[in-house]
């Protein structure tokens, strides 16, 4: 493939669009049609779910079957309870960050559509600063304005409304992608592209290939625990996020070191199976793709873990993207990371032998 930059405007509308829909575990449904609809002109056909994983399938029909994969959930809170004074309080839908929460604004979804509303905090001023309270998950709440309980529940609100962050996409000093949610959006946009470009390409398979953009990954891996039973791969190759370990306040001897700008981070886990992981390797060699590794210890924490140990066992490896600043409404990527995680995908994608087993033994 061309080392020209491989992101179109079409594409770069298409992350913006899906990276400012909300998609929080649990319903991200909405999150899915904007992703089907890019996607259709790319692919033979669509595989859903109950739950909302979509697939889409090149070569429906092929009995050798490839899993490209990302996860289309975000983090968000649910309202968990509310005062007598009209104030709420929430729990995690995800690993949500208390810390990050005091002044940020908030949307809370209702049938009613979105209602507006604030973290609020107290004011420095009136703060004892000889035992500060730091934000906990127990003591930061929300404000929508309303005088009591009575004017929340007339507004739409109650418990179980799921809360997300308004945060939309921006592009920092030109090719830094800023926004909540490229956690793992990204993911569907990269595979996504992928497919993209099979199609513009003209690039034939001799297999099955399975775009997925599984669900509830923020929660447990559970999208793609149910969807590799629905597909019964022969291989999956995921795509999710991982930290730039070069920020402040991370230890290096502890996490690794990762960093944005630096290439696609390959995994070496107990899930990773390790044939496959070398061939991914050797693809990105050969295409002179920029790379970095990473050792997990007993999981990688991703969706890989669940189609690995799927199905009697699945040949499954983990491409990462380096990002900073997980789990908050800044997270940062670098636009070359990006490009290079397709790019990678792509040529290994065209590097696999149809009915290849991967096997250790042969």
């Amino acid at each position: 493939m061309s080392t020209n930059k491989i992101l179109t405007k079409k594409s770069i509308e298409f992350l913006e669009k899906y990276l400012n829909n909300a998609s929080p575990t649990g319903y991200e449904s909405e999150g899915q049609k904007i992703w089907m609809e890019y996607l259709k002109p790319y692919v033979d056909t669509f595989i859903t779910d109950t739950y909302g994983t979509a697939v889409g399938v090149i070569n429906p029909d092929a009995k050798y079957k490839v899993v490209i994969e990302g996860h289309s959930d975000e983090i968000s809170w649910y309202v968990n309870y509310i005062t007598d004074e009209g104030l709420i309080y929430v729990i995690r839908n995800g690993g949500s960050d208390h810390q990050i929460a005091p002044s940020k604004w908030v949307n809370i979804h209702t049938k009613n559509g979105i209602v507006k509303g604030i973290f609020g905090w107290p004011a420095i001023h009136t703060r004892d600063n000889s035992k500060e309270e730091p934000p906990k998950l127990d003591n930061i709440f929300i404000d929508i304005g309303a005088k009591d309980k009575k004017e929340v529940e007339k507004m739409g609100v109650h418990v179980g409304c799921v809360i997300t962050y308004p945060d939309t996409f921006q592009i920092l000093n030109g090719n830094k992608f800023v926004c909540r949610a490229i956690d793992n959006r990204a993911g569907g946009f990269m595979i996504a592209e992928v497919a993209r470009l099979l199609h513009e390409n003209k690039q034939k398979l001799p297999f099955g290939l399975y775009i997925t953009n599984s669900v509830q990954e923020e929660i447990g891996l559970r999208g793609a625990e149910m969807i590799t039973q629905t597909i019964k791969p022969n291989v999956a190759i995921v795509t999710d996020v991982c930290h730039d370990t070069t920020t402040p306040m991370i230890d290096k001897k502890k996490q690794g070191h990762t960093e944005i700008g630096a290439g696609p981070v390959i995994s070496y886990a107990p899930a990773v199976q390790n044939k496959l992981r070398e061939r991914i390797i050797e693809t990105a060699e050969a295409n002179k793709i920029p790379f970095q590794r990473m050792a997990s210890s007993r999981y990688t924490g991703t969706d890989t873990d669940a189609f690995a140990y799927s199905n009697g066992g699945v040949a499954s490896a983990l491409i990462s993207l380096p990002l900073r600043y997980m789990h908050t409404t800044v997270e940062t990527v670098h636009q070359d990371d990006v490009e290079n995680v397709i790019k990678l995908i792509y040529e290994t994608i065209l590097n696999i032998k149809d009915g290849e087993t991967f096997s250790y033994f042969e």
